[in-house]
């Protein structure tokens, strides 16, 4: 039996959705912007799909909003990229953001998805989740293919299973600590991974950035990124393993800026926000106790480069307010 009654989008779902709409319309911009200075074809072919895909997404959530009477998010357009900029990332920088941009993706349209009530909103999410694992697997695959995919440390493999005996194993600054864990191991290595490619980045926009204020800002943030990937890479140094490695070397001299002040901005914020969180996983799954506390530092420092950022969007009039609940106080008034 069909009914005929129509359900209203749920806050989770309109935030969902508006987030969406934000994050492609920024992608969008940034996906314009590699394809005229990308020079491998391969690399390219990956751009190209995931801007089709992207611009059918903003489509879609145009569509559902409109159907909803609601209002249409500004997000980014074509004033904020400028694709005749001179080439400001090499192609391997590129190859990397694209291969994470996947991964990134994977985990905030998961979020999304168990969000969804409505059929049409879970269904629209499913369709993000197969396009991102599409996107990563073909960009890991493709970095493998270049030698430039970076393998975490291998593990040895154990005669037989066993079980922890000693309070020690929570140890991290005293007395018998022991070696790192698998899991600790790949988050160590996934968020120095993160921390290269965003230092790579925002090195680009510290170059390129109109405002004194917004340059001064990325330059910050430049420091704080290059700081926490020597964090991650010594621990590993100190257990005799392997890291990724700094690839701010490949971001060109150009002062050109491809992009506005404000997209840059709203990147490093999403950036920082999606750290944040990552560096939160990290601490659930991390039981050596000196590894909580660092990662708590370092969570604490990022949290506060991410509100100083939110200051700076706002006095320049550039963050859109997201889908919140009344006021009833105001409204009683």
């Amino acid at each position: 039996m069909e009914s005929n009654h129509h359900t209203k989008l749920t806050s989770a779902e309109i935030s969902s959705l508006w987030t969406s709409y934000q994050a492609s319309t920024m992608v969008i911009c940034g996906v314009k912007y590699f394809l005229a200075t990308v020079d491998d074809d391969n690399i390219h072919k990956l751009l190209q799909y995931a801007l089709d895909f992207t611009q059918k997404r903003i489509q879609t959530i145009t569509q559902i909003l409109k159907k909803e009477n609601y209002p249409i998010p500004v997000g980014f357009t074509d004033q904020d990229v400028d694709t005749k900029a001179p080439r400001l990332y090499s192609d391997s920088i590129i190859l990397w953001y694209m291969m994470n941009m996947g991964r990134f993706s994977l985990t905030g349209e998961s979020l999304f998805y168990s969000f969804s009530a409505r059929d049409d909103i879970a269904h629209f999410y499913l369709e993000c989740l197969d396009q991102s694992k599409k996107l990563a697997d073909e960009g890991r695959k493709l970095a493998i293919e270049k030698g430039i995919f970076i393998r975490a440390p291998y593990l040895p493999i154990p005669d037989q299973v066993d079980f922890v005996k000693k309070q020690s194993f929570l140890n991290g600054w005293l007395g018998d600590r022991r070696p790192l864990l698998g899991i600790e191991i790949a988050n160590l290595v996934y968020n120095a991974e993160r921390n290269s490619l965003g230092a790579a980045l925002i090195a680009g926009f510290s170059q390129v950035a109109k405002s004194k204020e917004v340059r001064q800002y990325m330059v910050r943030g430049r420091e704080i990124s290059g700081k926490h990937f020597e964090v991650f890479s010594k621990v590993l140094y100190k257990e005799n393993l392997s890291t990724t490695k700094n690839i701010t070397s490949e971001v060109s001299e150009s002062t050109v800026s491809p992009f506005s002040d404000k997209l840059m901005m709203f990147h490093i914020a999403g950036l920082v926000a999606s750290g944040i969180g990552q560096y939160g996983t990290a601490i659930s799954t991390s039981p050596r106790r000196d590894l909580g506390v660092m990662y708590t530092r370092l969570m604490v420092e990022i949290a506060k480069y991410a509100e100083d950022g939110a200051k700076i969007l706002i006095n320049n009039g550039w963050m859109e307010q997201p889908p919140m609940a009344a006021d009833r106080d105001e409204l009683a008034k």
